[in-house]
């Protein structure tokens, strides 16, 4: 089986999906869940108590202890997305600063203002950092910033709506890893429509692989998923007989 990481909430509403997990214990709930059917890593964004994403100290702390204490054993991973903070570069590093409770890593994005200094203050923090890649052009941005040595993997994130050109760009950012010389393993995933072709071919390269309703509200056969754990039963199932 291929490594399988849970992202269990993204950017995604209660109005999206009712099972979206937002709180503590939800997000608890949910990893907790996703382990048992068969993930090795999970992935969250930490909310406030208006359910909005946050990157403040009082939501990291409570959401990455409860995940602490409900899978203590899984790799812990958290955004550091940009958008968070308004845009606002200093903010998200002071936010980040003030983290008492840290993650194992962090998803940290070549294509945004300021991710080299991010970088470099999550390498200083020992948080481990995947470096988000959306075109082929960012592996020669991440081989160029000396953080690849603090890096625990690539993400391959490809943007594109359509399956067939989603999964073009992430071979192509796959190849231009390797023309780098950058020897990390790669998570690909992809976004709703894409997810599953993503999927495949990152399983056929042996990659990394992540799925949850951050990604995608929908299984393989085109229904609705109920949960994140459902989701990752059927990864599990489709992949069983990869790697």
């Amino acid at each position: 089986m291929v490594f399988l990481q849970a992202a269990l909430n993204g950017t995604r509403s209660r109005e999206a999906h009712d099972g979206v997990p937002v709180t503590p214990e939800e997000l608890a709930r949910d990893a907790k869940a996703a382990v048992e059917a068969g993930v090795r890593a999970v992935h969250v964004h930490p909310r406030g108590d208006d359910g909005a994403e946050s990157l403040h100290p009082d939501h990291v702390d409570a959401a990455v202890a409860a995940l602490r204490e409900a899978v203590p054993d899984v790799e812990l991973s958290l955004t550091t997305g940009l958008w968070i903070t308004g845009g606002d570069v200093a903010q998200r590093l002071e936010q980040v600063r003030g983290w008492s409770e840290l993650p194992d890593c962090c998803s940290l994005n070549v294509a945004e203002e300021g991710w080299r200094e991010l970088g470099e203050l999550l390498a200083e923090r020992g948080v481990w950092i995947e470096a988000g890649l959306f075109a082929p052009s960012h592996p020669e941005q991440l081989a160029a910033s000396g953080l690849e040595k603090h890096c625990r993997r690539a993400l391959v994130e490809p943007q594109e709506t359509a399956p067939e050109i989603a999964v073009t760009t992430a071979g192509a950012i796959d190849g231009h890893l390797g023309r780098q010389g950058i020897e990390l393993p790669q998570l690909h995933h992809g976004t709703d429509h894409t997810t599953w072709a993503v999927l495949d071919a990152a399983a056929r390269r042996e990659r990394e692989v992540r799925i949850g309703l951050e990604d995608t509200l929908w299984l393989p056969d085109a229904r609705r998923a109920a949960s994140n754990a459902e989701l990752v039963a059927a990864t599990v199932e489709r992949f069983s007989s990869s790697g």
